[in-house]
């Protein structure tokens, strides 16, 4: 009769477990695909619009600590480069606000997960469309040829 001591089990190396790597799970609904940008990009303009409100605040309090500071500010408001911040800030302000209707819609739709992939194409779309709006107008008001 052979040994199966536990010493003659782990002398034996056809007798030790095989370790594999945990498989990856097929088609998750954040992983690498629209639903993950669209996390990512909803996150990054919360951040930033969040960061603006703050700036906002802080600089509109300057008139009740010196209004001479608070017109110095917005003297720097004027310049191309705050413009062009103007339209990144109305960027993300249009795209964090579509995306959060799709995920209303995610949440509250009973099929929004299974269409959550094309609402994302559909924000996107939306949000092109009104940018091409926008933009034009605001850069005639940025650099000139419109007032």
């Amino acid at each position: 009769m052979p040994d199966k001591s536990a010493g003659s089990l782990a002398a034996d190396p056809l007798a030790l477990p095989k370790i594999r790597p945990p498989k990856r799970p097929a088609g998750t609904l954040y992983r690498g695909r629209e639903g993950m940008w669209s996390w990512v990009l909803h996150r990054i303009t919360g951040v930033a619009i969040y960061f603006f409100l703050l700036v906002h605040i802080l600089d509109t309090a300057l008139v009740r600590v010196s209004p001479e500071a608070y017109n110095a500010v917005i003297n720097t408001y004027k310049t191309p480069i705050m413009g062009l911040g103007e339209t990144a800030l109305v960027a993300a302000i249009g795209l964090h606000a579509l995306n959060g209707l799709r995920i209303i819609l995610i949440d509250f739709w009973s099929v929004g997960t299974k269409h959550q992939r094309l609402m994302f194409y559909i924000v996107i779309a939306l949000w092109v469309v009104l940018l091409i709006a926008f933009v034009p107008r605001q850069f005639m008001h940025i650099f000139g040829g419109g007032e």
